[in-house]
């Protein structure tokens, strides 16, 4: 199977023309998956990227599903696909083997790399994200505006950049500059060799020893510099101040190294797992109830009935631990533990409970529209037939 796989999958480059460097690789799908959901706002205990799956192989079709299964293996070979999203990581926990006849994950996992499949999954990153798996759910339980919404573990993006300053004699910035820039200083969006510099006169005194460019040893010499900035992505770091070594006139080059902090975000911007909801027009227990029941294959259980909801903490999947200091009219969730319900219904609250894969699995043909609006819509996509929760496997 794996060796006719290889076969068609190199017969559809050649019918469409294409050759190695313009054809869609699984590096490239994983560039725009992660740019939809970036791996960063995904809890520290999460596992997500590519889990199986070589970067540069090529990528033809594509299928989503919540849980990678061997039934999904079937189908994705069935279809002719070649790269999985797997919402949930196939391995989510540590494996210190992989040989055959030990379990079932491993066996598909053996499968899966003989077949030449990718899988990647975004997991808790697509439930951070704006408007992924948790802002789909709260856009349901709003049935319209809200008053406000914010994450209720908010994980602001970092930004893992730096600001390098160096002092240059006017007459050598523009070639410190463009030595920088070849290294990989100064892009900043769609723009390069950005800079900015202001006047300055520079001080020193050569001491015994010294091989001064300008001046003598023992005598201070003031000269007219440049003081000039650009900012530097941390893996550019090291070639950058090599280049500005090298192409700098002077013995000792001057120049400082900031790391930047990322921009603070308002509470409505931040991302993070979770959100808390504020509607703008409150709702009764079973107002809310008819709401998430309109989710395919979603039977909501509600337990407790306050009068009113106006404030809900909402998480898909299982959001129990999540909100044990959040103090709202309700919780939306797919599972959580009998006594912490218990104890919020004592406390006159309401909890909604959808089933676990009940509050995602309704939530993937979004997430797939999303895609096929992105770069890695250059190939094609399904969403998964025979992706069903465990209570509906044969």
């Amino acid at each position: 199977m794996a060796a006719h796989r290889a076969r068609a999958e190199d017969a559809a480059v050649t019918v469409l023309g294409m050759n190695n460097t313009n054809a869609t690789t699984v590096r490239d799908i994983c560039k725009a998956l992660d740019e939809i959901a970036p791996l960063h706002l995904a809890e520290d205990w999460d596992q997500v990227g590519l889990q199986v799956g070589d970067y540069d192989a090529k990528a033809s079709k594509a299928l989503a599903c919540i849980d990678y299964t061997p039934a999904v293996l079937d189908e994705t070979l069935e279809k002719g696909c070649d790269f999985v999203v797997a919402y949930h990581p196939p391995m989510f926990k540590a494996l210190k083997r992989l040989t055959t006849g030990s379990d079932w994950k491993q066996d598909l996992l053996l499968r899966t790399v003989r077949e030449r499949v990718a899988v990647y999954s975004p997991h808790t990153a697509l439930d951070a994200v704006r408007g992924g798996f948790c802002d789909m759910l709260c856009e349901l339980i709003a049935g319209g505006t809200v008053r406000y919404a914010f994450a209720l573990e908010a994980q602001r993006p970092t930004r893992d950049e730096y600001k390098v300053v160096v002092f240059v004699p006017e007459s050598d910035e523009a070639s410190v500059r463009s030595a920088m820039s070849v290294a990989g200083a100064g892009g900043i969006g769609n723009y390069r060799e950005c800079s900015f510099a202001v006047d300055g006169v520079g001080g020193f005194r050569p001491v015994e020893g010294a091989n001064p460019t300008v001046g003598r040893v023992g005598v201070r010499e003031d000269v007219r510099e440049r003081r000039m900035e650009m900012l530097v992505p941390r893996r550019n770091l090291a070639a950058v101040l090599a280049a500005l070594r090298r192409a700098h006139p002077y013995e000792e080059p001057a120049f400082d190294v900031f790391r930047l902090e990322p921009e603070p975000a308002l509470p409505e911007t931040e991302e993070g797992a979770g959100r808390f909801l504020c509607l703008e027009e409150p709702i009764d227990p079973a107002g809310l109830w008819r709401r998430l029941a309109s989710l395919p294959g979603a039977i909501p259980k509600l337990a407790g009935r306050p009068r009113r909801i106006e404030e809900v903490a909402v998480c898909p999947g299982a959001g129990g631990s999540l909100f044990e200091s959040v103090d709202a009219d309700a919780y939306v969730t797919g599972e959580m533990q009998h006594h912490q319900v218990l104890d919020l219904v004592q406390q006159g609250k309401a909890v909604l409970l959808l089933g676990h894969t009940a509050s995602e699995r309704p939530l993937l043909p979004q997430y797939v529209e999303m895609i096929r609006k992105s770069d890695a819509g250059r190939i094609e996509w399904a969403v998964s037939e025979a992706d069903v929760t465990p209570w509906e496997m044969r």
